[in-house]
């Protein structure tokens, strides 16, 4: 027998489905280990006998003798069930010269093994084999380069053969590790390797398996498992058990926008960090972008298949900010839980905690999280019991820190504690080169949740975008250029000024308002009070609490005078 028959035998006695194959006389010509022990026939030699002989209730010399293939077929194998397809073997000048029979127990996974080359004299039967099975499989050789692929393959990545063939078997691989060249390093099978593929990031699990021939190493075989829906599901339904804060960080680094020198910094001084697990403080106005760098930070990380938990705390009170972050167990106080809850840093749990607005965070809470921070131990209200976690800690906050520490109102080691890493991302209206790149992904944004077709703004819109002092920064320019679209007829494509909406800047501009004669002092503050608050919530689309953090009042005060004025 001469080296490449032993070649492509082991590599056909390394499979897992049961493969037979006979010439045109329908006599044996070969039965690898895996069909002996489906059939439980001892492993033998069986070449030159007659396939209907030898093999119960099979069909290869009928396909032998009409050339049809019969794919998929059921067929009782004596105390088994097997799901076989028959290929007819044809020639160049498509004479059938044999078949070939490939099958499996229904209830086994299947996994192909070893390398198949491309000999041309029997190329077109490991071809023929390889395509009759539903996994994709992919064939490289001793230094990584991809041989063989099959259509499976192809309908999962969305690569042709043509265009992987010859290359590095990297080039399918989104994200992860090429499991050829991990094979080709160590030398032994690896299971279960996941990684992501294709343009579309599919998320697979891969079986590989090194060809080693007469003791050398020649290549790998790699099966892969489409598992991403398995995986969605399985998130979904995770995800809907745990708490509402419970996110995917859903931003990378390619969603955010900037040009200017200040946003590149940032970027780049977010990018370092995020390979490290240091804590970081985000610095800047309301709408800069804080959340996104978080995200972003988040998905750079080694963290990134690990929760993203998100807790703005100005919007919980003290209490229940507390028992938010830390947990509590059953009884621990009036109204909780039955069977206690899970906190948010527990959640977080090799993963990553967003804490927005930290200098919102009351000093009772800021001192109970400090020691978490030291310790990285937690202990559930109504518990004596401490946990260790591993959590990283993203802040941010609009506010002027050092000026709160200086009022008593956040405690220095907390600070010392957050600013290891501080990125600081500057207001809109300082980094004014940003306005035009930011225009453009916002309309392509606002057209795919709209169902619109916008282009761009005029040069007569965008003079006046320049002009405006942005105090909201990046969201109040999309909240801006979404209220123009809506204005838009649904068959214009560029913004005008007409189709612009009426804009007030509540903060930093002088506002005149018209003053009858004969009106008291009082009822004319009144008035401008009541004004001032109407304009601000306005443009803030009636958040409240950003609107209390532009007036410089507390949410309290400000839904006092809503209801003293009468505002909705």
């Amino acid at each position: 027998m001469t080296s490449k028959c032993k070649y492509y035998r082991r590599i056909l006695d390394s499979m897992l489905e049961g493969v037979i194959m006979v010439d045109k006389n329908a006599r044996i010509l070969f039965i690898n280990h895996a069909a002996c022990k489906i059939l439980h026939l001892p492993i033998s030699d069986y070449e030159g006998e007659k396939v209907v002989n030898t093999i119960p209730n099979t069909r290869l010399h009928i396909v032998v003798e009409n050339g049809m293939p019969e794919l998929d077929r059921i067929q009782d194998a004596g105390n088994t069930k097997i799901v076989t397809s028959r290929i007819p073997l044809k020639d160049e000048n498509g004479k059938v010269v044999g078949a070939v029979a490939v099958f499996r127990d229904i209830t086994e996974v299947q996994h192909m093994a070893e390398e198949v080359t491309d000999l041309k004299n029997v190329r077109f039967m490991l071809e023929t084999i390889i395509e009759s099975t539903d996994d994709a499989i992919s064939v490289a050789d001793e230094s990584g380069k991809v041989k063989m692929v099959n259509k499976a393959y192809t309908k999962l990545t969305g690569f042709s053969a043509e265009e992987v063939i010859g290359k590095s078997a990297n080039v399918d691989i989104a994200e992860g590790e090429s499991v050829h060249m991990k094979v080709a390093k160590l030398k032994k099978p690896i299971f279960g390797h996941r990684i992501k593929v294709g343009p579309l990031r599919k998320e697979v699990i891969i079986d590989a398996t090194p060809l080693v021939i007469d003791g050398k190493f020649s290549g790998s075989v790699a099966v892969i498992h489409d598992v991403s829906k398995i995986i969605a599901l399985s998130r979904e339904l995770e995800e809907a058990n745990r708490t509402i804060r419970f996110l995917r960080a859903k931003y990378t680094f390619d969603d955010i926008i900037g040009v200017s020198h200040t946003m590149q910094v940032a970027i780049l001084q977010a990018k370092k960090v995020a390979k490290t697990r240091a804590t970081v403080l985000l610095r800047g106005e309301s709408g800069t972008g804080k959340e996104l760098f978080a995200h972003a930070i988040h998905n750079a990380s080694d963290r990134a298949s690990n929760p993203f938990v998100s807790v703005n705390c100005a919007a919980l009170p003290e209490g229940i900010l507390e028992s938010e972050l830390f947990g509590y167990e059953d009884g621990a106080f009036t109204g909780a839980k039955k069977g206690g809850k899970r906190g948010l840093l527990e959640e977080a749990n090799g993963g990553t905690l967003f804490l927005d607005e930290i200098g919102k965070m009351e000093v009772k809470v800021q001192s109970r999280f400090l020691r978490f921070l030291q310790e990285m131990e937690i202990t559930r209200l109504g518990s004596t019991k401490t946990k260790h976690l591993d959590v990283r800690i993203i802040a941010a906050t609009n506010l002027d820190l050092e000026e709160r520490i200086k009022d008593g109102r956040f405690i220095p080691d907390l600070y010392y504690r957050l600013n290891v890493v501080p990125i600081v991302i500057t207001p809109l209206r300082e980094r004014m080169e940003d306005l035009e790149p930011l225009v453009k992904h916002i309309i392509r944004k606002l057209n795919q949740e709209y169902g619109r077709a916008i282009k761009s703004v005029s040069d007569e819109v965008f003079e006046i975008l320049k002009s405006l002092p942005w105090y909201g920064n990046v969201r109040e320019l999309e909240n801006f250029i979404a209220r123009a679209i809506i204005n838009m007829e649904i068959d214009e494509k560029i913004i005008k000024i007409s189709h612009l909406p009426a804009f007030e800047v509540p903060r930093k501009t002088s506002t005149s308002i018209h003053v009858p004669s004969g009106i008291t002092l009082k009822t004319a503050l009144n008035n401008f009070e009541k004004h001032l608050i109407e304009t601000t919530l306005k443009s803030y689309e009636g958040n409240r609490t950003k609107t209390a953090e532009a007036l410089g009042i507390s949410l309290r005060t400000l839904f006092y005078k809503l209801n003293h004025y009468r505002i909705k």
